[in-house]
């Protein structure tokens, strides 16, 4: 079993590299249409709220996953 350090740890690490995937994926979509002119700096601000939101929804839902299959031992 993970001690409570190991488990922040890896929780941290799990949080900050799907938030990065989260954002190179988002720089493969073209949001320009959607920016008012002048607005650049809110609207990088505004994809960097939204990938961090749902980098941290994936890395919950994987770290739950991981959690629930290490559980599964005690089904028996």
């Amino acid at each position: 079993m993970f001690s409570i350090g190991q488990t922040a740890i890896m929780s941290m690490v799990s949080h900050l590299l799907f938030i990065l995937i989260t954002w190179r994926v988002m720089q493969a979509v073209k949001f320009d249409p959607l920016v008012r002119k002048g607005r650049v700096f809110e609207a990088r601000i505004f994809l960097l709220f939204i990938a961090i939101a749902i980098g941290t929804a994936v890395s919950r839902f994987f770290l739950e996953f991981l959690h629930w299959s290490g559980d599964l031992i005690y089904l028996f």
